[in-house]
């Protein structure tokens, strides 16, 4: 009896078997197929547009979004062809993921704002990697251009991360990829000024770190109380402020040293014009 039921059985579920092979068999080859394809092509056009966007000047995280979007755009063109070869009705997924869509992006409106505040960044490049910048009362260099923030970083190695939707719409002052430092030395009135000029121009020709261009400034800048003040405004990369300050500093004092030329400190003179007494001070 159990014989007769089990064969009835495999009988029954194999004929099931059979017809939904013939029903559906065609479809889900067709959508395995599809689903193959879809694969190679994302992983194509993303090898493509990768070697494009490579010849193009844009920042690496732009590069790296606009290949991942591209991808996305694919596998999702590629998944409803494969739903709609099946039989499955995209109309109301498709709605149901706008729906889900308005959600999401009410839910992370902080995140997309610094999102499409860092490709406007990108695009427009009101600054680039490694020049210094200024805004929102914090300097440095720029260190990284990324999609959700920019990150500035100091002589300490320090570092400020800014979100890109700060920085939309602010002001903000670009030095570049050089800077001009503003150094300044005291020389005795009695000083040649030519010969103390000269001094300092050899110092800076001297200097690897000083660029040739634009031309450094030097030159009297202002007649003080104790010294004639000489302004020294060479240009330098940005890496290289700090340390080029100081290389150059020192190497004004040890020529001026050696040439004799004197660097005076604040002095008064005090002169006592009537050495005597009165008479009612001295009786008293």
């Amino acid at each position: 009896m159990f014989a007769v039921i089990d064969t009835e059985l495999l009988n029954k579920i194999t004929e099931q078997g059979i017809a939904f092979l013939f029903d559906y068999g065609p479809k889900l080859l067709g959508a395995a197929i599809i689903l193959v394809i879809g694969l190679v092509a994302a992983l194509q056009v993303g090898k493509v547009l990768q070697r494009w966007l490579g010849k193009k000047d844009l920042e690496p995280p732009v590069r790296i979004l606009i290949v991942r979007v591209v991808r996305l755009m694919v596998m999702g063109l590629t998944m409803m062809l494969v739903l709609e070869k099946v039989g499955v009705a995209i109309a109301p997924i498709i709605a149901g993921l706008g729906v889900a869509g308005v959600g999401v992006g009410l839910a992370l409106q902080g995140v997309l704002g610094n999102l499409m505040a860092g490709l406007l960044i990108i695009f427009t490049k009101p600054f680039r990697v490694g020049e210094f910048i200024e805004l929102l009362g914090v300097h440095g260099q720029v260190h990284a251009i990324d999609l959700f923030s920019v990150i500035l970083v100091h002589a300490d190695q320090s570092r400020v991360v800014i979100p890109n939707r700060k920085i939309i719409g602010e002001i903000l002052h670009n030095y570049g990829s050089m800077r001009q430092l503003n150094l300044s030395v005291g020389v005795a009135y009695s000083t040649d000024i030519n010969q103390a000029v000269a001094i300092v121009r050899a110092v800076l020709a001297a200097n690897p770190r000083v660029l040739k261009n634009p031309e450094a400034i030097v030159g009297v800048c202002a007649l003080a109380d104790s010294s004639v003040n000489l302004a020294i405004k060479p240009w330098v990369k940005v890496g290289d402020y700090g340390a080029a300050a100081a290389e150059i500093n020192q190497r004004v004092l040890e020529e001026f040293r050696k040439q004799g030329i004197e660097i005076p400190f604040p002095q008064r003179e005090i002169r006592v014009l009537n050495t005597s007494e009165p008479a009612a001070i001295r009786a008293a």
